[in-house]
């Protein structure tokens, strides 16, 4: 019979992994950013590409998560990671909205 409430908390290196995925997909997304900042901030497709990239990242955490479920290891600090980066990913679709207001609606 299987605890199914128990997190398995004490798992080493599964809390510096998600950590480390989770910056990284951060930067990704924000070196998105910087493309679009510095860029033509009229182009709605680089816009875009900072929540589609914090997007991916967050199913890609959440996927890892089940996984790491299924194999009975330390899912808790991937199923946190996947949950932040699709937050972030709401806040960031604020960012295509003002390029296709700075675009000029016709």
């Amino acid at each position: 019979m299987t605890n199914d409430v128990e997190k398995r908390f004490d798992r080493p290196g599964s809390f510096r992994a998600a950590a480390t995925y989770t910056l990284v997909v951060v930067a990704l997304a924000g070196v998105a950013f910087a493309f679009y900042a510095f860029g033509d901030r009229t182009s709605v497709f680089s816009a875009v590409l900072v929540p589609v990239f914090l997007f991916l990242g967050g199913v890609g955490a959440l996927v890892k998560t089940y996984r790491e479920w299924k194999a009975e290891g330390g899912w808790v600090a991937w199923q946190g990671a996947g949950w932040l980066l699709l937050l972030m990913m709401l806040f960031a679709l604020a960012i295509p909205g003002s390029a296709y207001l700075v675009g000029g609606v016709e």
